[in-house]
């Protein structure tokens, strides 16, 4: 179980955590450097999703060429990187 957990957190649960709060900190202050609070992301997220709602299906043609505009360059990396990975990993034991 722990194995199966440290692998879908890629460590140390702990140590993932750590490093999230560790982040979650200092973008904090680099967006209150920007005077950006809280809210007017969950503004701006809300503003999104009711343009897509106005907009109708035209967004998701756009969403969607979004989507495979950035998966072109996307996923052939994130698919190097995994055989890499895979490469410099010992294999797990039997």
């Amino acid at each position: 179980m722990n194995g199966a957990l440290s692998r879908f957190f890629g460590g140390s649960p702990m140590h993932v955590l750590v490093r999230l709060i560790i982040i979650s900190f200092v973008v904090g202050i680099l967006l209150a450097a920007l005077n950006i609070q809280p809210y007017d992301v969950i503004y701006w997220f809300e503003s999104v999703i009711y343009r897509i709602y106005d907009m109708g299906f035209e967004a998701f043609r756009r969403g969607g060429e979004y989507f495979i505009l950035g998966a072109v360059i996307v996923f052939p990396i994130w698919l190097v990187m995994r055989v890499l990975a895979m490469g410099r990993r010992p294999p797990p034991p039997d």
